[in-house]
């Protein structure tokens, strides 16, 4: 048998923490939740969808898309009271931080309730300045009726998910990069759980999704309602999240095989909804869930079938968010600002801002070492 100080030199040598010490960078929550925020304001220009991403007067204006309900919480939403006429498009938001996050940062949202119907292509995701030089990572997205979330990573080729990482989702490509036209959905992971997307998500009561962009590699967690950790309260934007004490991840990128401080540089967060467009208006993805489609559809048929009209299809199209919070743990302010874009990529607008790249604090903090010494030794002693 082997010494108790062998063991615990042993099990010290191991990263017991993805991250430590987290200190709160900004709270978007209540009558200030959209503040901070850049509103993209010109059509969808990225993606080709059927939408126009309106200023924040337009969508502060009635029909109202971007205010505080009742019960403070924030909605972004599809304008489903607008009767549009063929070729116009319908109006929708896309909103994008000023500020960009780096490595160490942990960016969280719960939300009640997620848009969806058919056309519909909410996401809730990040993207570095140029793309994808600085990468992509797309923690809540999918289109029309899916019934799951499907997470993604999108960078420059090299960057690969190995079949063995640990995760409750279901790995579906391994490969991150983006090698136009040949690789464009990047390496995507399914959720498991049913109630991560869609109707399903709103009849649980909704739930928080969480990414950590850590040395570490990428990880991604879904928590329905019930099981939200205590330490992502709605009502304590103060506390320290442990991302330790959460459990398996629903994505896990690892760093082993896509270096994060490579492949990723300091992320804007991004939230909106576009119509059709190159996803969700693929008369293939269309028809998987929105079907049948007619053998002879156009290709527009996605746009011709819901975006013009009264808009009454489009009444479920909206994001109802309690917050969303960014946390860090490096040890000095990482973040970079930047103004929106309407530049060309692959779904998303980049800031100006310049970008750099910061530490996190170690892995393995002090405390966590004495602590995992002590319980070792511990256990060592009852087996003795």
């Amino acid at each position: 048998m082997k010494s108790a100080l062998s063991l615990a030199a042993a099990a010290a040598s191991i990263p017991l923490a993805r991250a430590a010490g987290f200190n709160l960078l900004q709270n978007w929550q209540g009558n200030s939740f959209f503040d901070n925020w850049s509103f993209y304001g010109n059509f969808d220009n990225l993606t080709n969808g059927d939408a126009v991403f309106v200023t924040q007067a337009v969508a502060q204006a009635e029909p109202q898309l971007a205010f505080i309900n009742s019960g403070g919480n924030a909605i972004v939403r599809v304008d489903n009271a607008s009767t549009v006429v063929y070729p116009n498009k319908r109006n929708t938001v896309r909103l994008q931080s000023v500020e960009s996050y780096g490595l160490g940062s942990l960016w969280v949202m719960d939300a009640v309730h997620l848009p969806y119907g058919c056309s519909v292509w909410p996401a809730f995701w990040s993207q570095a300045t140029k793309w994808p030089e600085g990468g992509e990572i797309d923690t809540l997205e999918n289109v029309n009726l899916a019934l799951t979330n499907q997470m993604a990573l999108h960078t420059e080729d090299g960057c690969m998910v190995t079949s063995s990482a640990v995760m409750t989702g279901s790995l579906t490509d391994q490969d991150c990069g983006t090698d136009l036209p040949t690789k464009t959905q990047g390496c995507t992971v399914e959720d498991s759980n049913q109630a991560s997307y869609g109707a399903a998500f709103a009849a649980a009561g909704g739930g928080v999704y969480a990414t950590l962009l850590a040395d570490s590699g990428v990880y991604i967690w879904f928590f329905p309602r019930a099981n939200v950790p205590s330490d992502l309260s709605v009502s304590n934007p103060n506390s320290s999240p442990n991302p330790d004490g959460w459990g398996t991840p629903s994505a896990y990128y690892p760093s082993s095989s896509c270096p994060t401080s490579t492949f990723f540089e300091d992320q804007f967060i991004i939230l909106d909804i576009t119509l059709c467009g190159d996803f969700a208006g693929a008369l293939s993805v269309y028809n998987a869930t929105c079907g049948p489609i007619p053998s002879d559809a156009p290709t527009n048929y996605c746009y011709t079938t819901n975006v013009i009209g009264n808009g009454s299809n489009y009444d479920n199209a909206y994001f109802e968010v309690q917050y969303i919070r960014v946390w860090s743990n490096v040890t000095t302010s990482n973040s970079t600002t930047g103004s929106n874009s309407t530049g060309s990529g692959n779904g998303s607008s980049s800031g100006s801002g310049s970008s750099g790249k910061s530490s996190a604090v170690p892995m393995l903090t002090q405390g966590a070492a004495v602590a995992a010494f002590l319980g070792l030794i511990g256990a060592v002693a009852l087996l003795a």
